[in-house]
């Protein structure tokens, strides 16, 4: 899984995520789901892809679980 920085607006929902220098902006969120210990989003980026990012609670750390191409333009 792969380190990403994420912004969030003020509910917690995501709306920008950087990976490898590269900031997409979130076009949708799709899905969100809660662990105990950590909180999933799946959502589409401004580049069409989708992506499953995971939100590790305790330490306060984002990554990417999932990339999937395509599919939404």
């Amino acid at each position: 899984m792969a380190k990403i920085r994420v912004e969030i607006e003020s509910t917690g929902r995501p709306v920008a995520f950087t990976l490898l220098g590269r900031t997409f902006r979130v076009r949708e969120v799709v899905d969100q789901w809660w662990g105990s210990d950590h909180t999933y989003c799946k959502l589409v980026a401004d580049d069409g892809n989708i992506y499953v990012i995971r939100h590790d609670l305790e330490s306060d750390t984002w990554e990417m679980v999932l990339m999937e191409a395509g599919g939404h333009t």
